[in-house]
């Protein structure tokens, strides 16, 4: 069993800067691909970025240029690095982590960008 928790998401003001972090439990970290997703309130789950077991990288159209999605191996451990955020940013943030049919989720962090 894989275990996902993420931490350092609150409140920031437009403009502002949030690192959310990750950290997974086992051996499985290594050989997965890790991503963050977001549910803002009445949408749906979508990917903000993702990041392979190789490092490869793929943001969706709203993060790129903002967000940095990084993970160290060592530690098991994914961040993502947001800048200029903005109130559509705001969401509960999930990390994933999902090899072939595996696939398992954090228990999300809340993002407020309000002024």
């Amino acid at each position: 069993q894989v275990q996902l928790v993420e931490s350092g998401g609150g409140l920031v003001q437009p403009g502002g800067s949030l690192t959310l972090s990750c950290a997974a439990s086992g051996r499985f970290f290594s050989i997965a691909d890790m991503g963050w997703y977001r549910q803002a309130p009445g949408k749906q789950r979508e990917l903000v970025a993702i990041i392979t077991s190789g490092g490869s990288t793929n943001y969706a159209d709203a993060a790129k240029g903002r967000f940095t999605i990084s993970r160290d191996n060592a530690k098991n451990t994914v961040s993502l690095q947001m800048n200029s955020l903005k109130p559509e940013d705001t969401a509960v943030y999930y990390c994933n982590a999902r090899k072939f049919s595996l696939v398992y989720w954090g228990q999300g962090t809340q993002v407020t960008v309000s002024s």
